[in-house]
Protein backbone atom coordinates (compact mmCIF):
# COMPACT_ATOMS: atom_id res chain seq x y z
CA UNK A 1 0.00 0.00 0.00
CA UNK A 2 2.84 2.59 0.85
CA UNK A 3 5.91 3.28 -1.23
CA UNK A 4 9.05 3.84 0.36
CA UNK A 5 9.53 6.96 -0.84
CA UNK A 6 6.41 9.03 -0.78
CA UNK A 7 2.76 9.21 0.81
CA UNK A 8 0.39 11.18 -0.77
CA UNK A 9 -2.84 12.31 1.11
CA UNK A 10 -5.50 13.85 -0.89
CA UNK A 11 -9.02 15.02 0.16
CA UNK A 12 -11.50 12.37 -0.04
CA UNK A 13 -14.85 14.08 1.45
CA UNK A 14 -15.37 16.95 3.86
CA UNK A 15 -18.31 18.11 6.06
CA UNK A 16 -19.08 19.91 8.74
CA UNK A 17 -21.13 19.23 12.15
CA UNK A 18 -22.71 22.00 14.39
CA UNK A 19 -20.05 22.25 16.93
CA UNK A 20 -16.71 20.83 18.26
CA UNK A 21 -15.99 17.25 16.79
CA UNK A 22 -15.70 15.45 19.96
CA UNK A 23 -15.59 12.16 18.55
CA UNK A 24 -15.03 9.60 15.33
CA UNK A 25 -15.11 6.81 14.67
CA UNK A 26 -15.50 3.82 11.43
CA UNK A 27 -17.93 1.05 11.90
CA UNK A 28 -16.19 -2.07 11.65
CA UNK A 29 -16.76 -2.97 8.17
CA UNK A 30 -16.06 0.17 7.37
CA UNK A 31 -18.94 1.48 5.55
CA UNK A 32 -20.22 4.35 7.70
CA UNK A 33 -18.05 7.02 9.72
CA UNK A 34 -19.95 8.49 12.90
CA UNK A 35 -18.68 12.07 13.92
CA UNK A 36 -20.52 13.46 17.05
CA UNK A 37 -20.82 17.25 17.58
CA UNK A 38 -19.87 18.11 21.75
CA UNK A 39 -23.64 19.97 21.46
CA UNK A 40 -25.09 16.45 21.14
CA UNK A 41 -26.26 15.45 17.26
CA UNK A 42 -24.23 12.26 15.70
CA UNK A 43 -23.82 12.12 11.86
CA UNK A 44 -23.40 9.06 9.98
CA UNK A 45 -21.70 9.52 6.89
CA UNK A 46 -21.27 7.37 3.79
CA UNK A 47 -17.34 6.67 3.71
CA UNK A 48 -17.29 6.41 -0.45
CA UNK A 49 -18.55 10.17 -0.91
CA UNK A 50 -19.48 11.85 2.67
CA UNK A 51 -23.22 11.48 1.91
CA UNK A 52 -24.98 12.16 4.96
CA UNK A 53 -27.04 8.73 5.68
CA UNK A 54 -28.42 9.41 9.18
CA UNK A 55 -28.85 12.66 11.55
CA UNK A 56 -29.43 11.38 15.19
CA UNK A 57 -30.54 12.82 17.99
CA UNK A 58 -27.56 11.96 20.50
CA UNK A 59 -27.94 13.56 24.00
CA UNK A 60 -29.41 16.38 25.18
CA UNK A 61 -27.00 19.09 26.48
CA UNK A 62 -24.13 17.30 24.69
CA UNK A 63 -22.91 13.88 23.46
CA UNK A 64 -19.42 12.74 24.75
CA UNK A 65 -18.13 9.47 23.51
CA UNK A 66 -19.10 6.35 21.00
CA UNK A 67 -18.24 3.16 20.35
CA UNK A 68 -19.25 0.54 17.48
CA UNK A 69 -20.15 -2.89 18.30
CA UNK A 70 -17.42 -4.49 16.66
CA UNK A 71 -19.07 -8.06 15.66
CA UNK A 72 -18.88 -8.89 12.04
CA UNK A 73 -21.99 -7.05 10.50
CA UNK A 74 -22.72 -5.25 13.11
CA UNK A 75 -24.53 -2.23 12.75
CA UNK A 76 -25.22 -1.22 16.15
CA UNK A 77 -23.19 2.34 17.51
CA UNK A 78 -23.40 2.96 21.11
CA UNK A 79 -23.37 6.75 22.59
CA UNK A 80 -22.67 7.93 25.97
CA UNK A 81 -23.56 12.42 26.96
CA UNK A 82 -23.96 14.57 29.57
CA UNK A 83 -27.43 13.12 30.65
CA UNK A 84 -26.17 10.06 32.38
CA UNK A 85 -27.66 7.65 29.58
CA UNK A 86 -25.80 5.53 27.38
CA UNK A 87 -28.24 5.09 24.07
CA UNK A 88 -28.02 2.57 21.26
CA UNK A 89 -28.44 3.15 17.64
CA UNK A 90 -29.37 1.32 14.48
CA UNK A 91 -26.95 2.38 11.88
CA UNK A 92 -28.25 1.46 9.12
CA UNK A 93 -31.94 2.60 9.68
CA UNK A 94 -30.98 5.33 11.66
CA UNK A 95 -33.20 4.31 14.52
CA UNK A 96 -33.12 4.51 18.44
CA UNK A 97 -33.42 0.75 19.73
CA UNK A 98 -32.27 1.27 23.40
CA UNK A 99 -31.29 3.33 26.12
CA UNK A 100 -29.94 2.58 29.51
CA UNK A 101 -29.84 5.53 32.44
CA UNK A 102 -26.95 5.68 34.32
CA UNK A 103 -27.89 8.24 37.21
CA UNK A 104 -26.53 11.80 36.90
CA UNK A 105 -23.14 11.90 36.14
CA UNK A 106 -22.05 12.00 32.46
CA UNK A 107 -21.45 8.97 30.87
CA UNK A 108 -17.71 9.79 29.47
CA UNK A 109 -15.89 6.43 28.45
CA UNK A 110 -17.27 2.81 26.41
CA UNK A 111 -15.77 0.13 25.12
CA UNK A 112 -17.24 -2.99 23.86
CA UNK A 113 -15.46 -6.65 24.79
CA UNK A 114 -13.28 -7.21 21.72
CA UNK A 115 -15.21 -9.40 19.19
CA UNK A 116 -15.29 -12.60 19.86
CA UNK A 117 -16.47 -12.19 23.27
CA UNK A 118 -19.15 -13.98 24.02
CA UNK A 119 -22.14 -12.50 24.90
CA UNK A 120 -21.60 -8.75 23.51
CA UNK A 121 -20.74 -6.30 26.79
CA UNK A 122 -20.17 -2.53 26.78
CA UNK A 123 -18.52 -1.32 29.66
CA UNK A 124 -20.12 2.34 30.49
CA UNK A 125 -18.16 5.25 32.92
CA UNK A 126 -20.10 7.70 34.41
CA UNK A 127 -18.53 9.36 37.17
CA UNK A 128 -16.97 6.38 39.34
CA UNK A 129 -19.55 4.17 38.48
CA UNK A 130 -18.65 1.50 35.70
CA UNK A 131 -21.57 -0.90 34.40
CA UNK A 132 -21.26 -4.00 31.76
CA UNK A 133 -24.62 -3.27 29.40
CA UNK A 134 -25.82 -6.20 26.67
CA UNK A 135 -26.53 -4.59 23.34
CA UNK A 136 -30.35 -4.58 24.25
CA UNK A 137 -29.14 -1.63 27.16
CA UNK A 138 -29.66 -3.91 30.10
CA UNK A 139 -27.75 -4.21 32.88
CA UNK A 140 -24.67 -7.39 33.06
CA UNK A 141 -23.69 -6.23 36.26
CA UNK A 142 -22.84 -2.55 37.88
CA UNK A 143 -19.40 -2.76 39.79
CA UNK A 144 -18.39 -1.40 42.84
CA UNK A 145 -17.90 2.74 42.76
CA UNK A 146 -14.18 3.31 41.84
CA UNK A 147 -12.42 5.67 44.29
CA UNK A 148 -12.15 8.41 42.41
CA UNK A 149 -13.81 9.55 38.70
CA UNK A 150 -13.08 7.12 36.07
CA UNK A 151 -10.56 8.59 33.81
CA UNK A 152 -10.41 5.95 31.28
CA UNK A 153 -11.14 2.42 30.33
CA UNK A 154 -9.52 -0.26 27.44
CA UNK A 155 -10.14 -3.70 27.25
CA UNK A 156 -7.30 -6.07 26.72
CA UNK A 157 -7.41 -6.88 22.61
CA UNK A 158 -7.44 -10.89 24.07
CA UNK A 159 -11.00 -10.14 25.87
CA UNK A 160 -10.05 -11.37 29.03
CA UNK A 161 -10.19 -8.29 31.55
CA UNK A 162 -11.15 -4.81 31.47
CA UNK A 163 -8.26 -1.86 32.79
CA UNK A 164 -10.19 1.05 34.28
CA UNK A 165 -7.81 4.07 35.37
CA UNK A 166 -8.69 6.37 37.97
CA UNK A 167 -6.92 9.34 40.09
CA UNK A 168 -4.74 6.73 42.53
CA UNK A 169 -4.23 3.42 40.22
CA UNK A 170 -5.64 1.33 37.25
CA UNK A 171 -7.86 -2.07 38.42
CA UNK A 172 -7.80 -5.72 35.74
CA UNK A 173 -11.61 -6.59 35.70
CA UNK A 174 -12.45 -10.12 34.65
CA UNK A 175 -14.37 -10.15 31.42
CA UNK A 176 -16.47 -13.57 32.55
CA UNK A 177 -17.03 -12.91 36.42
CA UNK A 178 -16.40 -9.19 36.63
CA UNK A 179 -13.75 -10.00 39.60
CA UNK A 180 -11.08 -7.72 40.08
CA UNK A 181 -8.16 -9.77 38.77
CA UNK A 182 -5.43 -7.17 39.72
CA UNK A 183 -5.09 -3.78 40.64
CA UNK A 184 -2.17 -1.50 40.06
CA UNK A 185 -1.55 1.77 42.69
CA UNK A 186 -0.37 5.04 41.11
CA UNK A 187 -0.29 7.98 42.99
CA UNK A 188 -1.32 10.64 40.49
CA UNK A 189 -4.06 11.29 37.75
CA UNK A 190 -4.53 9.23 34.60
CA UNK A 191 -5.41 10.58 30.81
CA UNK A 192 -5.41 7.86 29.18
CA UNK A 193 -4.87 3.86 28.59
CA UNK A 194 -3.58 1.88 25.65
CA UNK A 195 -3.14 -1.82 25.50
CA UNK A 196 -0.50 -3.02 22.90
CA UNK A 197 -2.26 -5.44 20.55
CA UNK A 198 -0.10 -8.84 21.69
CA UNK A 199 -1.79 -7.87 25.42
CA UNK A 200 1.68 -7.74 27.24
CA UNK A 201 1.79 -3.99 27.90
CA UNK A 202 -0.42 -2.07 29.58
CA UNK A 203 0.25 1.78 29.58
CA UNK A 204 -0.87 4.86 31.17
CA UNK A 205 -0.12 8.86 29.84
CA UNK A 206 -0.59 10.46 33.27
CA UNK A 207 -1.34 14.06 35.08
CA UNK A 208 2.69 14.19 36.52
CA UNK A 209 3.40 14.21 33.40
CA UNK A 210 4.84 10.72 32.46
CA UNK A 211 4.23 7.35 30.76
CA UNK A 212 3.69 4.33 32.99
CA UNK A 213 4.08 0.98 31.87
CA UNK A 214 2.92 -2.23 33.34
CA UNK A 215 3.18 -6.01 32.07
CA UNK A 216 0.30 -7.39 34.15
CA UNK A 217 1.53 -11.29 32.86
CA UNK A 218 4.57 -10.71 34.86
CA UNK A 219 4.24 -7.86 37.14
CA UNK A 220 6.67 -5.47 35.57
CA UNK A 221 6.46 -2.03 35.55
CA UNK A 222 8.14 0.84 33.70
CA UNK A 223 7.78 4.83 33.86
CA UNK A 224 9.06 6.91 31.03
CA UNK A 225 9.23 11.03 32.83
CA UNK A 226 10.60 14.06 31.39
CA UNK A 227 7.42 15.09 28.93
CA UNK A 228 6.67 18.79 28.89
CA UNK A 229 3.12 18.48 30.25
CA UNK A 230 0.62 15.62 30.84
CA UNK A 231 0.08 13.05 28.31
CA UNK A 232 -3.05 12.50 27.13
CA UNK A 233 -2.70 10.77 23.17
CA UNK A 234 -1.38 7.18 23.23
CA UNK A 235 -0.93 4.90 20.14
CA UNK A 236 0.22 1.22 19.34
CA UNK A 237 1.41 -0.42 16.12
CA UNK A 238 0.18 -3.68 15.18
CA UNK A 239 3.36 -5.18 15.66
CA UNK A 240 3.17 -4.24 19.33
CA UNK A 241 7.02 -2.51 19.03
CA UNK A 242 6.45 0.88 19.00
CA UNK A 243 4.83 3.16 21.26
CA UNK A 244 3.87 6.76 20.03
CA UNK A 245 3.03 9.21 22.92
CA UNK A 246 2.02 13.07 22.85
CA UNK A 247 2.60 15.52 26.03
CA UNK A 248 4.84 17.95 23.97
CA UNK A 249 5.72 19.31 20.66
CA UNK A 250 7.37 16.27 19.45
CA UNK A 251 5.64 12.69 19.18
CA UNK A 252 8.09 10.29 21.28
CA UNK A 253 7.89 6.72 19.92
CA UNK A 254 9.38 4.40 22.22
CA UNK A 255 10.72 0.36 20.96
CA UNK A 256 8.66 -1.97 23.51
CA UNK A 257 10.24 -4.96 22.19
CA UNK A 258 12.10 -7.02 24.51
CA UNK A 259 12.48 -5.79 28.12
CA UNK A 260 10.67 -2.51 26.69
CA UNK A 261 11.51 1.30 26.41
CA UNK A 262 13.44 1.59 29.56
CA UNK A 263 16.94 2.97 29.08
CA UNK A 264 15.95 3.58 24.87
CA UNK A 265 16.06 6.68 23.36
CA UNK A 266 12.93 7.40 21.46
CA UNK A 267 12.80 8.69 18.51
CA UNK A 268 11.41 12.32 18.36
CA UNK A 269 9.01 13.46 15.40
CA UNK A 270 9.23 17.10 16.10
CA UNK A 271 6.05 19.74 15.61
CA UNK A 272 5.87 23.52 15.65
CA UNK A 273 3.24 23.16 18.42
CA UNK A 274 2.12 20.83 21.09
CA UNK A 275 0.82 17.17 19.74
CA UNK A 276 -2.90 16.85 20.42
CA UNK A 277 -3.66 13.53 18.72
CA UNK A 278 -1.86 10.26 17.64
CA UNK A 279 -3.33 7.21 15.66
CA UNK A 280 -1.36 4.17 14.01
CA UNK A 281 -2.97 2.51 10.79
CA UNK A 282 -4.40 -1.23 11.89
CA UNK A 283 -2.47 -3.06 9.78
CA UNK A 284 0.32 -1.33 7.83
CA UNK A 285 3.27 1.21 9.42
CA UNK A 286 2.00 4.37 9.25
CA UNK A 287 1.62 6.70 12.25
CA UNK A 288 -0.60 9.90 11.80
CA UNK A 289 0.15 12.60 13.75
CA UNK A 290 -1.51 16.25 14.50
CA UNK A 291 -0.76 19.27 16.44
CA UNK A 292 -2.43 22.41 17.98
CA UNK A 293 -1.35 24.71 14.92
CA UNK A 294 -3.88 22.47 12.54
CA UNK A 295 -1.04 20.47 10.66
CA UNK A 296 -1.26 17.02 10.29
CA UNK A 297 1.68 14.41 9.43
CA UNK A 298 2.45 10.87 8.38
CA UNK A 299 5.25 9.20 9.80
CA UNK A 300 7.34 5.46 9.13
CA UNK A 301 9.20 5.84 12.87
CA UNK A 302 11.22 3.04 12.27
CA UNK A 303 12.81 5.03 9.18
CA UNK A 304 16.12 6.99 9.21
CA UNK A 305 13.87 10.10 7.86
CA UNK A 306 10.49 8.87 9.03
CA UNK A 307 8.22 11.86 7.83
CA UNK A 308 6.21 10.70 5.08
CA UNK A 309 3.65 13.34 4.53
CA UNK A 310 2.17 16.88 5.81
CA UNK A 311 -0.91 18.40 5.02
CA UNK A 312 -2.35 21.92 7.19
CA UNK A 313 -5.59 22.06 8.33
CA UNK A 314 -7.94 25.22 9.14
CA UNK A 315 -7.60 24.32 12.59
CA UNK A 316 -6.54 21.58 15.37
CA UNK A 317 -7.39 18.48 15.42
CA UNK A 318 -9.69 16.80 17.94
CA UNK A 319 -9.73 13.33 16.45
CA UNK A 320 -7.99 11.14 14.07
CA UNK A 321 -9.11 7.96 12.70
CA UNK A 322 -8.05 5.37 10.24
CA UNK A 323 -10.79 3.52 8.60
CA UNK A 324 -10.64 -0.06 8.94
CA UNK A 325 -8.93 -0.97 5.64
CA UNK A 326 -6.32 1.93 6.32
CA UNK A 327 -6.78 3.55 3.33
CA UNK A 328 -8.86 6.61 4.80
CA UNK A 329 -7.53 8.96 7.54
CA UNK A 330 -10.80 10.95 9.22
CA UNK A 331 -10.06 14.34 11.27
CA UNK A 332 -12.12 15.83 13.23
CA UNK A 333 -11.65 19.26 13.81
CA UNK A 334 -11.95 21.82 16.94
CA UNK A 335 -14.43 24.30 14.19
CA UNK A 336 -16.65 21.26 13.49
CA UNK A 337 -15.09 20.55 10.44
CA UNK A 338 -14.62 16.91 9.23
CA UNK A 339 -12.10 15.33 7.06
CA UNK A 340 -11.75 12.41 4.90
CA UNK A 341 -8.44 11.85 3.09
CA UNK A 342 -7.43 9.17 1.48
CA UNK A 343 -3.80 7.68 1.61
CA UNK A 344 -1.93 6.56 -1.24
CA UNK A 345 1.39 5.86 -1.96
Amino acid sequence: MVSPLLVQLTKHWAATLEDYAIDLAWSPDGTLLAAAAASGPVALFAATDGARRHELPGHENGTNCMAWQPAAGAALLATGGQDGAVKFWDATAGQHTATAGLGSAWVEHLAWRPAGGTPAVLLAAAGKNLSALRADGSVVHAFKPAPKTISALAWQPAGGCAAVAYFGGVTLWDADDFLPQKEFPYANGIHALVWSPDSRWLVSGNQDPSVHLWIPAEDVELQMSGYEGKVKELAYDHTSRWLATGGGTACCVWDCSGAGPEGREPAMLPHESKVCAVAFQHSHGLLATASQDGVVQLWSPERKSPLRATVRMPAAATKLTWSPDDTLLAIGSAKGAVYVLKCEG
